[in-house]
């Protein structure tokens, strides 16, 4: 796959696009298959652009994203470790039981954590029942 950077020659609007080969990109310039998304002209050419390589700041950047994302991860870990032992997990009757929480005063000795759609947060946000949302890992040791 190659990206280019794309010029309308007709609005001076730029893109980028990706093709498959340097080839495919002039097989369909010349097919006049490539067009403008904001005016629909066909006058599309190729811009300059700066090849991206590899060097060794972006190698440290690199190795610095996998450090950042392996601390997340350790950290989320951390927080459903905690949640597990702490909370009552209600899987996915998880709106159901807040609710019988918040209404009908069911008292329980631990909080609660489970599945819940996109929807059904919204409903229980907007009923006044406070929830978050918190990434969820699946554990991979099972």
């Amino acid at each position: 796959m190659i990206k280019y950077k794309l010029v309308c020659k007709n609005c001076n609007l730029s893109f980028d696009s990706w093709f498959s080969s340097s080839q495919e990109f002039e097989k369909l310039k010349k097919r006049k298959f490539l067009s403008c998304h904001n005016c629909n002209s066909k006058k599309i050419e190729k811009t300059l652009m700066a090849p991206k390589l590899m060097n060794k700041s972006s190698i440290k950047n690199s190795d610095q994203n996998k450090s950042n994302f392996l601390e997340i991860n350790k950290k989320i870990k951390e927080y459903q470790k905690f949640i597990k032992k702490n909370f009552e997990y209600v899987g996915k009757n998880f709106a159901y039981e807040a609710r019988s929480i918040h209404y009908e005063n069911k008292k329980k000795d631990k909080g609660i954590y489970g599945t819940a759609s996109k929807d059904e947060i919204i409903e229980l946000k907007e009923e006044g029942i406070e929830t978050e949302t918190i990434p969820w890992l699946e554990d991979k040791n099972n």
